[in-house]
């Protein structure tokens, strides 16, 4: 497993929206301004989970991996994931600018072409952007003229959605699922109508109670198969099932769902395939 730490000062947040709204002419970041084109959208820049769609980087264009993510939350934090590392930034957001300080990353070995791609979009994050905002649409423009294209992402359902477990919690510390568990130990949930859920936790399957209100998953006890495994993949397993005692609190963002007690203790997951097409969230 690999281990990181994330304590990042706090920068002093100025805006929850770039775009104008309604169709005043000349407003706006420039482009489009004079000749009746307006950015026109009431998505919010923080606490959005953002899908990374490409980065341009001295001119050359590079498609993203399709779980690279990015999003600014409302305490001046940004968070990227870009296919493989973890990456924490300061974030300071006034006006239609939003400057990143310098990435704090995990350094884990990656797919070459995830590198690559890894690489130029850690080089598009950094220092002052000009945000443009349209529809669900955002673009970062530095000021050499690089650029990181972005598109909202629709939050997942948590009921049908198969979750792909990718990072333990403990408070301020997170730690990643080891990449090379065989596949089928992977750890994974479903959370099914009937209140119940079930997957693998990294060695055994197991099912279980699980009873969903409002922000809040009650878990019952749980039954498993008992295998014995690598200790890498039993300590992911202890990790996963303690997680899924008790009462604990879920957040979904986009694709990322979060579930945690008070302390920040448990686990995130990334959506592996969804139930339905509606993208709502349940509870």
């Amino acid at each position: 497993m690999h281990t990181q730490r994330m304590t990042l000062s706090v920068s002093v947040l100025a805006l929850l929206t770039l775009a104008a709204c309604g169709t005043e002419s000349g407003s706006g970041s420039g482009k489009g301004s004079g000749d009746g084109d307006t950015v026109q959208s009431d998505v919010p820049v923080t606490g959005v989970a953002w899908r990374v769609d490409s980065v341009t980087v001295g001119g050359k264009k590079t498609e993203a991996p399709e779980d690279a993510r990015l999003e600014i939350d409302p305490k001046g934090r940004a968070k990227a994931d870009f296919g493989c590392n973890h990456i924490s930034v300061d974030a300071q957001v006034k006006g239609d600018r939003i400057t990143l300080g310098k990435p704090v990353t995990t350094q884990m070995a990656c797919d070459e072409d995830i590198e690559k791609f890894e690489k130029a979009a850690i080089d598009a994050m950094g220092g002052e952007h000009t945000a443009e905002l349209s529809g669900e649409k955002l673009t970062l423009t530095t000021e050499g003229g690089d650029t990181m294209a972005l598109s909202e992402e629709k939050p997942a359902e948590l009921v049908g959605t198969e979750w792909a477990v990718t990072t333990l919690l403990d408070g301020e510390t997170a730690t990643t699922v080891p990449a090379d568990l065989p596949k089928k130990k992977a750890p994974r949930l479903t959370f099914a109508e009937d209140g119940t859920v079930r997957g693998n936790a990294g060695c055994n399957s197991f099912s279980g109670k699980a009873t969903v209100k409002g922000s809040t998953i009650v878990f019952g006890p749980t039954v498993s198969t008992r295998k014995m495994c690598p200790e890498a993949e039993m300590e992911t397993e202890r990790a996963v099932l303690a997680a899924l005692k008790g009462t604990k609190t879920y957040t979904i963002k986009g694709s990322t769902l979060t579930l945690a007690a008070d302390g920040g203790k448990g686990i995130g997951a990334t959506a592996a395939s969804a139930g339905s097409e509606s993208g709502s969230q349940h509870g």
